[in-house]
């Protein structure tokens, strides 16, 4: 079910397709405190059936949709948004995927929850439901966000229904709601990994200057590198394992790591994508025996994400390396 098998902070929609965003800030009233009808569960509603060019509010019986049964198994397609009670959004589906997601018309085995919801709604209907944010956090560990205590201490659910399709039909729509997300994830991770770049290399560039680098080379990737020591032997070629010692710091000058700490070089295979990028293009420059500094963007470190606590996001690196064997 949604909400309560998931933790509080990832409500999950339509059978764990999506998760909820960051909370968007909006300061209007979402205007839905009056007109609601309600269920035996506690769920506030109001049902609209598209009659021609208007739509019509309609109730639902004390005992729900009779006709529900028949719809178990199956599919309801919709655009769904899910807000604050003062209209914030959590998620919405329209704006997101700019598509119709499939939502599973399953046995009521609890009530009080959005599948009871979905099951009120007839095809081409749209509701909007209202339900008690303590209602849908229940179970040992789990409270209301903040957020939503101070936005009412509700979370309403905006649907707007077209047909109902077999599970075969919703399944191919998952897969390619989920190519879809992926794309426009990776379209903006690209965007933002282009944009930090910018502000990584400024920094880089400061940090050259200030410490006075010179001789500093820049790869066509963002990374600067200078060769200290060169070496006498070959280069590695991808595929081949490496064994490089290495102390790697923030550009504060702080070590979070080091080849001394476990008292021998580290040992990795070049080019397959086991280390961060900038060591498999950094490594890759140097011939045997050559020592080097590396000043790594975060884009080809630890990104968005860092390392722990001794990496913060968006962090540029410096490396102090040794290639010191070729397997």
């Amino acid at each position: 079910m949604l909400f309560s098998s998931r933790p509080a902070r990832h409500l999950a929609l339509a059978a764990g397709l999506l998760s909820f965003a960051t909370l968007t800030a909006c300061n209007k009233d979402g205007g839905e405190s009056g007109g609601f009808s309600k269920t035996k569960s506690g769920i506030e509603y109001k049902i609209f059936k598209k009659v021609g060019n208007k739509y019509e509010q309609r109730e639902i019986g004390a005992e729900g949709d009779p006709t529900y049964k028949d719809r178990i198994g199956k599919f309801l397609t919709g655009y769904l948004s899910y807000r604050t009670g003062k209209d914030s959004v959590l998620e919405d589906t329209r704006k997101k995927l700019n598509s119709v997601v499939p939502l599973p018309l399953v046995e009521l085995k609890q009530k009080g929850t959005p599948e009871e919801a979905f099951s009120l709604l007839q095809p081409g209907d749209s509701g909007v439901f209202r339900f008690q944010a303590d209602s849908l956090f229940k179970g040992p560990g789990r409270s209301v966000p903040g957020y939503l205590k101070n936005s009412g201490n509700v979370v309403v659910m905006h649907l707007a229904t077209e047909k109902l399709i077999d599970e075969a039909a919703a399944m191919a729509m998952q897969q390619e709601l989920q190519q879809k997300m992926m794309a426009q994830q990776q379209k903006e991770m690209m965007a933002y990994a282009s944009e930090q770049l910018k502000k990584d290399d400024v920094v880089l560039q400061e940090y050259i200057k200030k410490n006075n680098l010179v001789g500093m080379k820049k790869t066509p990737s963002g990374m600067y590198y200078q060769v200290t020591k060169p070496g006498t032997g070959p280069k590695a070629k991808p595929g081949q394992t490496v064994s490089v010692n290495y102390m790697g710091t923030l550009l504060t000058g702080k070590m979070f790591d080091s080849s001394e700490k476990s008292g021998k070089p580290f040992d990795f295979p070049l080019g397959q994508g086991q280390v961060i990028p900038g060591w498999d293009e950094g490594i890759a420059l140097l011939n045997k025996g050559s020592r080097a500094i590396l000043l790594i963007p975060s884009t080809l470190a630890y990104g968005q994400r860092g390392a722990g606590a001794d990496i913060p996001a968006d962090s540029p690196l410096r490396f102090e390396v040794e290639l010191v064997d070729i397997k």
